[in-house]
């Protein structure tokens, strides 16, 4: 039986850190288009999906997915489980790889050899271990998806919403590693902040949005004061991270 495999990219627009952040520009042309583009390189997805809410503030990153004749699903704000189940189920998704909208660098090399990955494994949930902030993507089957719906004990699963595959010990999780990439020390590769924002327009105007993994980490060799720009981000993404992390325990 073919295995529908498709990436689902959750975006919202009213978010406090780095208001719209989705819809602002690089060269005349929205960061989530970039990413968009990208992920339809992949050679072992069959579609790609952006997830927003029914927020009036989404309209217009609605409008811009319908005009670019993107695939789209509007639902909860605070329920993002929900909002992929229910996308899941109108796009008959068997396996869902969620890249998150932050993470506009995602290498679709990558998300091709999860989507392999699941084929070999039929695991629950997969995930990347040992990558940077930003470029880990993860992979959750809609059976396991639709288990933690009716299982959860709240509608606001918006922050930490992995911990219901992982924490909760019901599911076959396998991970994908690759240890022998060599990372350097505070490599932030995500889009919350401003300072998120001016390092993308860098990397961007410097390899144009052809490239992988491989081509960044060279970039930043090359030019290790790019590091600079983002330095100690993490940690104030963190501690929003730990105050807004959502309870995971199930019924």
């Amino acid at each position: 039986m073919k295995i529908n495999c498709d990436v689902l990219i959750p975006v919202r627009t009213g978010n406090t850190r780095l208001p719209g952040k989705a819809l602002k520009q690089i060269d005349g042309k929205e960061i989530i288009l970039y990413l968009i583009e990208r992920l339809k390189t992949c050679k072992n997805i069959r579609k790609v999906i952006v997830c927003t809410t029914s927020l009036p503030s989404d309209d217009l990153l609605s409008e811009l997915l319908a005009r670019k004749k993107i695939d789209f699903f509007r639902g909860s704000e605070k329920d993002i489980l929900d909002r992929f189940y229910s996308t899941s189920k109108k796009f008959q998704t068997d396996f869902i790889i969620n890249v998150d909208g932050d993470d506009i660098y995602t290498d679709p090399l990558y998300v091709d050899k999860m989507a392999q990955h699941f084929e070999n494994t039929c695991a629950d949930y997969i995930d990347m271990i040992g990558f940077p902030f930003g470029f880990r993507s993860v992979g959750f089957s809609k059976n396991a998806l639709e288990k933690i719906c009716k299982l959860k004990n709240t509608n606001n699963t918006e922050t930490g919403y992995r911990d219901f595959f992982t924490a909760t010990g019901i599911f076959k999780i396998s991970n994908m590693n690759y240890d022998y990439i060599k990372f350097p020390k505070n490599l932030r590769l995500s889009l919350d902040y401003e300072e998120d924002l001016k390092l993308a327009k860098i990397i961007f105007s410097k390899l144009g949005n052809n490239f992988h993994l491989f081509d960044i980490l060279e970039l930043f060799k090359n030019s290790p004061n790019l590091l600079e720009i983002t330095a100690n981000l993490d940690t104030k993404w963190s501690k929003h991270y730990k105050n807004n992390i959502t309870n995971f325990s199930l019924k």
